[in-house]
């Protein structure tokens, strides 16, 4: 694969009934890539919460192991759904712009960033329990997430990957700002994206189930087999 290529299927706007329906559309693209690839050499790494269940749908079409990467969005104080930034593996990443404009001081953000690292590690310890990570060394690893608005939370991961040294680092999203999109292309090896729709507002806009999901709703999809097997 070349670097970078940010490819969409569908520019317009279009809608997903739920994660699992974003995700085989997802999977459609990737399969034409990655199919041909040995199953060893593929790791699907969904980013929790609302990530996984793409990812899972994703993973079970390739034939290839899921395994959950957590990434805590820096929210802007009384503003938690704006990101300032994002934290994943150890790395940080800052929305420098967003910083300055609203005149937040590095006390500030230092305290968000101790109280997401503590969150970020029980969300470890509760998906996955003693069992390790999946081995990313030498591997291709695609990244999925059920969206990017501002692409911090997907570059904090990508930054994180990298450390690993995998074979090559695909980003995969169901829906995308076009912006965020080419963000994330110049660090990933390859951005794959359904639709990447003019007027983007806020990733819940491309679906109709859009709920919050549960620890309970990870540990159940990390535990569903999506390898393939002999028969």
């Amino acid at each position: 694969m070349t670097r970078p290529r940010a490819f969409s299927r569908r520019p317009a706007p279009c809608t997903f009934a739920d994660r699992h329906d974003a995700g085989r559309a997802l999977a459609e693209l990737l399969s034409g890539d990655l199919n041909d690839r040995a199953p060893g050499a593929l790791v699907v790494l969904g980013l929790a919460r609302g990530g996984v269940p793409v990812a899972w749908e994703v993973a079970a079409a390739l034939g290839a192991p899921l395994d959950v990467f957590v990434v805590r969005k820096l929210g802007v104080p009384q503003q938690p759904e704006l990101a300032m930034g994002a934290l994943a593996g150890g790395r940080v990443v800052i929305n420098d712009r967003v910083i300055r404009s609203l005149g937040i001081s590095e006390e500030v953000l230092q305290a968000v960033i101790e109280r997401e690292r503590t969150e970020l590690q029980r969300r470890e310890r509760a998906y996955r329990g003693n069992r390790p990570p999946a081995k990313l060394r030498g591997r291709v690893v695609i990244v999925v997430d059920d969206g990017i608005a501002t692409g911090a939370s997907v570059l904090a991961a990508v930054r994180a990957i990298q450390a690993a040294e995998p074979a090559s680092i695909v980003v995969g999203v169901p829906v995308a700002a076009r912006a965020a999109c080419r963000k994330v292309a110049q660090e990933a090896d390859d951005v794959v994206c359904v639709s990447t729709p003019e007027d983007f507002d806020a990733v819940g806009q491309a679906y109709r189930d859009f709920h919050q999901v549960s620890d309970d709703e990870v540990r159940d999809l990390l535990a569903a087999p999506t390898t393939r097997t002999a028969g």
